[in-house]
């Protein structure tokens, strides 16, 4: 069972089945067995570029991630202007995503699944990805926003699971 206000880590070797995990827990593929149960939005960023049309623009990419989540074109417009601003590929907005670099697609992606303030945000390896300044940030953006989301992140990295994660699952070979 996870809380808003918690963050739980998901560790294992490369195949424990960390990402298997979370696609299950994002609905993009049904457990073998037993059940999960989520209140709320979920906010995912499983994989680079996951979930993004390349033909689509960055600006039409944002509205069709939000919604698929669950917010409306009003609550997307409402929160447009500060994704934008945190992906930092302002001047890339209305571009086709296939002609984003991936450090950008990250950004991007990562800026639609924290700006919309998910109930439940799940997160593979993607702090992994980006120059120094935008690690940061997202550092401290995941630190803001845990109060109000439970946060599922997958890392090999224990200092950063040490810094934002409250507790930890390890996996071996799928089992706890």
């Amino acid at each position: 069972e996870l809380k808003r206000g918690e963050c739980l880590a998901l560790i294992g070797h490369n195949g424990a089945g960390k990402s298997t995990l979370l696609k299950i827990l994002n609905g993009l593929i049904a457990p073998d067995e037993g059940k999960i149960t989520i209140y709320g939005k979920v906010g995912a960023l499983i994989e680079l570029g996951a979930g993004f049309n390349p033909i689509l623009t960055g600006r039409e990419n944002i509205y069709n991630n939000a919604a698929v989540i669950g917010f409306t074109k009003q609550e997307i417009d409402a929160k447009f202007d500060s994704i934008v601003e945190f992906s930092e590929i302002g001047d890339f907005i209305d571009m086709p995503v296939q002609n984003y670099s991936s450090g950008m697609k990250v950004r991007l992606g990562f800026a639609i699944a924290t700006q919309m303030e998910p109930d439940v945000l799940i997160l593979d390896e993607i702090l992994a990805v980006g120059d120094a300044g935008f690690k940061i940030k997202s550092f401290n953006k995941i630190s803001e926003i845990i109060r109000n989301t439970a946060v599922i992140f997958v890392s090999h990295s224990m200092p950063t699971i040490m810094r934002i994660c409250n507790q930890a699952v390890f996996l071996v070979k799928g089992k706890v």
